[in-house]
């Protein structure tokens, strides 16, 4: 019988952000835990685990883990969990099936899936690996290098990752009969991609190069096209956009990709975003709210899902400066807070010194925490369910959570970062973000299928935290050198 060897380990890492990244933050599950958790997975392993049930193949899951992008990994974290798999690997398969993200950096690795697959490999050298990534991978050819099949994401925000595991498995399948391994490619045009310009529900350069790759998909002979806009805030020499070809044959791979990368390069500008001032953009919300439906107010410079410490109070602060009411907002990571909040109890009256208390090495110092003062309304232990499209039906967790009520604002604070992809962020703890005037998320895209809908205008709020688009304020010093926009004048031949 096939023996297929199918495990999830995700994430990304903003190498300039504070927050740790221990073991414990990836939730992992092992073994037979694993096995029945795959079943339906609302990630490439689920597609992954019904292809190895369609071909009556015996499933090994050694692990699933996933933590919220944040700093690099903890060595012993990337250890327990690479072993985890390797040791499945080494006890004998017919296949590898890996659902990765292909911008996790470790204290120790550049390219931490690079090399964890240099170990999967390494215990099993003739066997067939197919690997699912994320859009935002930061791609090496010591990833390519180690494995036989490579799709990732067409959608940013990802509702395709299932679709994409089930790409994967397509190719994958052939191999186990022994059929020829397939050609790969990489073409990576020295150019850095802002997340903010990669929203492919918009008319973008973006989506108009991921339809290309998805004709290109048609040609005879190519059998995936990716296009990875990178993961910007990730000092790393390979950093940027690039073009993964999974083809037939080395040569038709590398023209595929050329073709792309000449396309992505010409609209290079395209990719770039320009902030806005934080108080322009809060004077477009003020000028737009009208109580019909919420004014969404997304903090892309504290945004979770790009390593965020999710406490930066720049954006409350102002619309609490300019006497502004009915803000929800949330959730805010604040632990001592929440034990506060706690040990006060539901009804109680307090006061708060909530947030920008996380620090950020090569950053200015935080804002001293916003003082509030208002009513513990709720208290939980910050578990959801997902009822949207990404991760539909997966239990969530912010940890323990509380709700604060200040009269102008009803805020969800939290223990850890958590991105609010979800109405259960609010609704778990009795608060209806709908009836918001202003809805203020630390998030930029994840956030967007569930409540872009019920909003009547999203604005994109610059704050101080670790995640802004502004790169000037980040320093590089692994990036590969020219890359555009940082050296503006740069042409392909310099």
């Amino acid at each position: 019988m096939t023996r297929l060897v199918l495990a999830r380990l995700n994430h990304e890492t903003n190498t300039f952000s504070p927050v740790k990244t221990p073991l414990s933050v990836f939730n992992p599950i092992y073994g037979a835990e694993a096995l029945a958790a795959a079943e339906g997975h609302p990630t490439a392993l689920g597609a992954f685990h019904a292809f190895a049930r369609s071909i009556g193949a015996q499933i090994a899951v050694p692990l699933i883990a996933h933590a919220n992008p944040s700093g690099p990994v903890e060595d012993a974290a990337f250890e327990a969990m690479a072993q985890a798999i390797v040791a499945a690997v080494a006890g004998g398969c017919d296949g590898i099936l890996l659902d990765l993200h292909g911008a996790m950096v470790t204290r120790s690795h550049d390219d931490g899936e690079a090399a964890l697959l240099a170990r999967v490999r390494a215990a099993a050298p003739d066997v067939p690996i197919g690997v699912a990534l994320d859009l935002h991978g930061n791609i090496s050819q010591s990833l390519l290098d180690q494995c036989d099949v490579i799709v990732g994401f067409k959608t940013y925000p990802h509702i395709d990752m299932v679709e994409t595991g089930a790409h994967v498995a397509r190719i994958f399948a052939p191999l186990l009969a022994g059929g020829a391994r397939p050609a790969m490619a990489l073409n990576h045009p020295p150019m850095l991609a802002a997340t903010l310009r990669m929203n492919t529900t918009t008319d973008c350069a973006m989506t108009d190069l991921i339809a290309m790759a998805r004709q290109a998909e048609t040609r005879a002979g190519v059998q995936a096209v990716t296009v990875f806009g990178g993961f910007p805030l990730a000092d790393l020499h390979e950093t940027g956009l690039s073009i993964l070809v999974v083809a037939q044959t080395p040569e038709l791979a590398r023209d595929v990709a050329a073709d792309l990368g000449k396309e992505a390069w010409k609209r290079r500008a395209e990719y770039v975003y320009a902030e806005e001032p934080l108080a322009q953009s809060v004077a477009r919300a003020m000028a737009l709210a009208d109580g019909s439906a919420p004014i969404l107010m997304l903090d892309h410079g504290d945004n979770c899902n790009s390593g965020g410490s999710c406490d930066v109070m720049d954006v409350l602060a102002a619309l609490l400066e300019a006497g502004q009411k009915g803000i929800v907002v949330g959730p805010i990571a604040d632990p001592q807070t929440v034990a506060q909040l706690f040990a006060a109890g539901e009804g109680a009256e307090v006061a708060v010194a909530l947030g920008n208390k996380t620090p950020a090495e090569g950053l200015p110092a935080p804002q001293p925490p916003l003082r509030l003062r208002g009513t513990v309304t709720a208290l939980s232990d910050g578990r959801y369910r997902v009822t949207g499209p990404i991760y539909t039906g997966q239990v969530l967790s912010m940890g323990r959570a509380a709700a604060l009520d200040t009269g102008a604002a009803r805020i969800v604070i939290c223990e850890q970062p958590h991105e609010p992809l979800d109405l259960g962020v609010f609704t778990s703890l009795g608060i209806d973000a709908t009836a918001a005037r202003f809805l203020h998320l630390k998030s930029r895209m994840y956030c967007r299928p569930v409540f872009e809908p019920l909003a009547k205008a999203t604005i994109e709020c610059a704050s101080s935290g670790v995640t802004g688009s502004d790169y000037d304020l980040f320093s590089f010093k692994k990036l590969a050198r020219p890359i555009y926009p940082l050296d503006p004048d740069m042409d392909l031949e310099s």
